[in-house]
């Protein structure tokens, strides 16, 4: 038998989720999604899921029927509960795409993109003062941080500060972060004639919050390498990995 995520507790809270996104609860429901979990887990291709989860192929079925209608994104939300917004802080990190990744037959933009270290994805991510994630957004790895901030924290809820570090150092985003009526905490580069008496150092020291949740993401081996084509399939399994971090809480 594999090794398992769901415990009893953590299934009975999952369970209500699902059936309020109108899954049907079919007796082999929960090891489906232990499939889901353990591939996300693993990393391992599809066709060797152990037979103990059904059918690789139906568990697949499954998992691609549920992300295109974006359930595993609503699902990661629905998790989200009272999440602290005193402090939002946000980061981005790189994925590297494996070959299998590659090749999927669509004309629209997968967020696979060429970066330094090939063919690579980006998260984007912003969690709460707890170090929980409670948005993300996946782009290419050739999109820079400050491309895809403003998208990003448009999508966040009320806080009273938002945290990152220079590589979002750019007028126009702190413009919109006070806009929303949040403090900027970013630090200025070092050509910048403006400087950094400005800046709130004592919170700006809780950022490694943002980077101990990507290093908890990609203990997940699906999360931390790119296998999916499509990238709705791979915003899913950062859906998945995401809100299982919100199933003990």
């Amino acid at each position: 038998m594999p090794r398992l995520l769901l415990t009893d507790e953590f299934w009975s809270k999952l369970r209500k989720i699902l059936l309020q996104e109108s899954i049907y609860d079919k007796r082999d429901l929960r090891m489906t999604v232990e499939g889901m979990l353990y591939r996300m887990r693993t990393g391992c291709p599809r066709r060797d899921l152990p037979t103990a989860f059904g059918g690789w192929n139906k568990v697949y079925k499954r998992f691609n029927a549920w992300s295109a209608a974006g359930k595993w994104l609503r699902i990661f939300k629905a998790l989200v509960v009272q999440p602290d917004l005193e402090w939002t802080f946000i980061d981005g990190t790189y994925v590297k795409a494996h070959q299998h990744s590659a090749g999927a037959a669509r004309s629209d933009n997968q967020a696979i993109g060429k970066s330094r270290a090939g063919n690579t994805t980006k998260i984007h991510l912003a969690v709460d003062a707890y170090g929980l994630p409670i948005e993300f957004d996946i782009t290419g790895g050739e999109v820079h941080d400050c491309k895809a901030a403003p998208k990003l924290i448009a999508k966040l809820p009320a806080t009273q500060a938002i945290i990152a570090d220079k590589g979002y150092d750019s007028e126009p985003l702190r413009e919109q972060i006070a806009s929303q009526g949040a403090q900027p905490v970013i630090p200025r580069k070092r050509n910048s004639t403006k400087g950094n008496a400005d800046l709130d150092r004592g919170l700006y020291r809780y950022r490694h919050l943002v980077e101990n949740a990507f290093a908890r993401l990609k203990q997940y081996r699906a999360v931390a390498s790119r296998f999916d084509k499509l990238k709705r399939n791979y915003a899913s399994t950062v859906a998945m990995a995401c809100g299982f971090l919100w199933l003990p809480m």
